[in-house]
């Protein structure tokens, strides 16, 4: 089994989940529409593009361990909002900011964070993906857009180090052949010997403890329409 595996680490990760009102919360993880945004920015695909963000979406499957979750920042910003209208019906941020100031409020937007998190990501290809693994490799080597962690205000903060492995399941190749963490990096991201798994389809060798439905599965990203999708999780302890 061939896999593409790199790593995600920052100061600062926002890893959106559904929002209600004007609380834009962070999942403790990267779910699928972060990691196809950052595979795209990687190949130089516009977010306009939609016949190959489509594409990309239906070559890829993901897999997550998560190290760090990170520690949870929460920070207020200021948003302007169109005044209220029962009539108005608005489809994209562009509409909403369509009129003079004067029909415009200022409202408090709740934003969380995840401070210090650690990932590594598996990515395999289905056969009728347009990209090889050595494709992706190589755009994550040398990205054509900047990569980010979530939001633009959350740079990466060490390389990603894409390497292809040869493996009989996502824990192996999630597992190995990265840099290793070492005991006094443990110590300052406050890891453990208990780690998460996160995966789509088949592990190989994980067995799921529990299957979750996140609605981050992308229908359009010019739009932002998602859609449910399963994602699987088992937390395992590793030695070492």
């Amino acid at each position: 089994m061939e896999i593409l595996v790199f790593q995600l680490y920052g100061p600062l990760a926002s890893w959106g989940s559904p929002a209600v009102g004007e609380s834009r919360p962070s999942s403790d993880h990267p779910g699928r529409s972060a990691l196809l945004g950052l595979l795209a920015a990687a190949l130089g695909i516009r977010r306009e593009d939609a016949a190959n963000q489509q594409a990309l979406a239906s070559s890829v499957q993901f897999a997550v361990k998560q190290l760090a979750p990170g520690q949870v920042i929460r920070d207020f910003h200021t948003v302007q909002v169109p005044k209220r209208d029962r009539k108005a019906r608005y489809t994209s941020r562009k509409e909403e900011m369509a009129f003079s100031s004067e029909r415009l409020n200022t409202i408090i937007s709740r934003r969380e964070y995840r401070c210090d998190g650690l990932w590594r990501i598996a990515v395999t290809v289905t056969g009728n993906s347009d990209w090889t693994l050595q494709d992706l490799e190589a755009a994550l080597r040398r990205p054509k857009f900047m990569l980010y962690l979530g939001r633009k205000s959350c740079p990466l903060a060490a390389p990603l180090f894409p390497t292809i492995v040869q493996a009989e399941g996502l824990q192996q190749a999630l597992s190995g052949e990265m840099p290793p963490v070492h005991e006094q990096q443990k110590r300052w991201l406050g890891l453990s010997d208990s780690v998460d798994y996160y995966w789509e389809g088949e592990a190989g060798d994980l067995q799921a403890q529990d299957t979750r439905y996140p609605e981050d599965n992308v229908v359009s990203r010019e739009r932002w329409q998602f859609k449910g999708r399963r994602e699987h999780h088992a937390r395992v302890k590793e030695a070492g």
